[in-house]
């Protein structure tokens, strides 16, 4: 293979070779149709020589350095979701935009039939992250500006890559189905892949790659995450003079204090598996006016069986908090609802099998420097990037809480598991500057290369290995028994294209 370098080990090819003959001799034995067709040594090896190659290598690494420059934030990512469908384009993918009612949401394919595998891909920022690239203290770009401290501008391009790569493999090699890309807004708010399931963008997809950035190359399997119900509570009060007479008044500042009280009262009656936590939005206009309106904005984390009893209760305490003050509760507006993540055994078991054939990038003594230097900054150990992969992630014994993702409403339509890989170095923090600072220039370029191979190398063999397939979907459809997908999200909800917009300005 060529122009490989840093960016792929040479023992690659060696890999795929006793791979692709173990796999090719036991399915032939089984019978598998499809994989006597398919030389899914070959169509493995042209994707990753496409990879692999600098052009490309560059190509898509200035790309992710473009969408972090942008840092836009979600459902804002308007130029961020341009780039990524240009590049599609230009390879023939045909693109639907504006879907599920979301200007910065859309869905490239390219070819035609089954099988159907999905790749995912998110692209936007968070507010008030703004931070200079490589740089191992706190030193915002522009003060007050966002920043992709998740790692996004890598995943929406390695998932776009990715899906490139593997569709110039099924032309190379002939290989009949589909491949889409999902280019998935407001991840970061919980809402593009939530309002994407309800309009059932995924419902003729078998199987779903996803990608996250991490300091690590790893998957896994079983339930992980919490489910969020994501809500605003405003209430109305009346306004007066603060001083002259606040008697006339009714102060909807204060039903929201008195409701965050209750709330933090509640915890002591919780789940250890709950989160909450919360922000006020508008609390009024200066303390010499008694405000008329305010507003909090809640996050109420819970398992997926928890979750909406834990939200009645909330409920409760912002009704009893508009009585305690003579204000009314005048609106709840729901802004996202999603499950827990419950990603595929059989999903994660092949991308772990192309993690280990792709393996970890091997990092040059300037891009371990700054790792170090960052890693002293924030007190981590100082050891540079990870060079090893790590094993298949069981599930968890006891579930604690944790983060969130809309990919959790996407894992209980169709088989799905998350790849992670090295965007960051160890102890980086998530939605912080060390990781917006660690998300540009050559290390993040080899990072998402390496996720891109593993992405299109299991979507190759998802194409190409029927039975591997049958098997995935197998399970899904027993687990989907016990698990049915019901959409947390109220009748009539709507994407709230603005919200952003409305954060940043106020």
């Amino acid at each position: 293979m060529k122009k490989i370098d840093r960016y792929a080990k040479p023992c690659i090819t060696i890999a795929l070779f006793v791979l692709s003959g173990s796999l090719a001799f036991s399915q032939k034995k089984a019978g598998d149709d499809k994989a006597l067709k398919a030389d899914l040594y070959k169509a493995k090896k042209d994707a990753i020589e496409f990879l692999s190659d600098s052009t490309t290598v560059r190509k898509f690494g200035k790309m992710a350095d473009s969408i972090w420059h942008f840092a836009e934030t979600g459902l804002q990512e308007f130029r961020s979701s341009a780039i990524l469908i240009r590049a599609l384009q230009q390879e023939g993918f045909t693109i639907e935009k504006n879907v599920a009612g979301m200007p910065t949401c859309f869905v490239a394919s390219w070819g035609s039939g089954k099988p159907v595998i999905g790749i995912l891909g998110e692209f936007d920022a968070l507010p008030k992250l703004s931070q200079k690239a490589l740089t191992p203290y706190q030193d915002p770009l522009i003060t007050g500006a966002s920043g992709h401290g998740c790692g996004h501008n890598m995943m929406g391009t390695a998932g776009t890559a990715a899906a490139i790569a593997v569709k110039r493999s099924m032309v190379a090699n002939n290989l009949s189905g589909t491949i889409k890309f999902f280019g998935s807004p407001a991840e970061e708010i919980l809402i593009g892949k939530a309002y994407m399931v309800r309009e059932g963008i995924f419902r003729d997809v078998d199987a779903i790659i996803d990608n996250h950035s991490s300091s690590e190359m790893q998957t896994g399997y079983g339930v992980s995450g919490n489910a969020v119900i994501s809500v605003l509570f405003s209430f109305k009060g009346k306004t007066a003079h603060a001083a002259a007479a606040p008697w006339s008044g009714r102060s909807a500042l204060d039903a929201v204090e008195l409701m965050d009280v209750a709330t933090n009262f509640l915890r002591e009656h919780l789940y250890n598996t709950h989160r909450m936590h919360y922000v006020i939005t508008d609390g009024g206009a200066a303390p010499n006016i008694v405000p008329e309106r305010a507003t909090v904005w809640y996050y109420l984390r819970e398992t997926d069986e928890r979750l909406e009893e834990m939200y009645k209760r909330v409920i409760d305490c912002a009704k009893g908090a508009a009585l305690a003050t003579g204000t009314t509760l005048d609106t709840i507006k729901v802004i996202s609802g999603i499950h827990q993540k419950h990603s595929n055994r059989g999903m994660a078991e092949a991308i772990q099998r192309n993690i280990e054939l792709i393996g970890m990038p091997e990092w040059s003594e300037s891009e371990n420097a700054f790792a170090k230097a960052l890693q002293k900054t924030i007190g981590a150990e100082e050891k540079g990037y990870n060079v090893k992969v790590s094993p298949l992630k069981e599930p968890s014994a006891v579930q604690t809480g944790g983060a969130s993702t809309d990919v959790g409403d996407v894992s209980l339509i169709a088989p799905t598991a998350t790849l992670n890989f090295p965007g960051a170095p160890t102890g980086v923090i998530g939605h912080h500057w060390s990781t917006v600072t660690s998300g540009y220039g050559s290390a993040a370029w080899k990072g998402l290369n390496a996720g891109a191979k593993v992405i299109a190398c299991t979507a190759l063999d998802l194409l190409t290995k029927s039975k591997v397939l049958e098997a995935i979907k197998a399970e899904f459809a027993e687990y989907s028994k016990d698990h049915p997908f019901r959409s947390f999200l109220p009748g009539g909800t709507k994407p709230p294209l603005d919200l952003n917009r409305y954060l940043i300005e106020n």
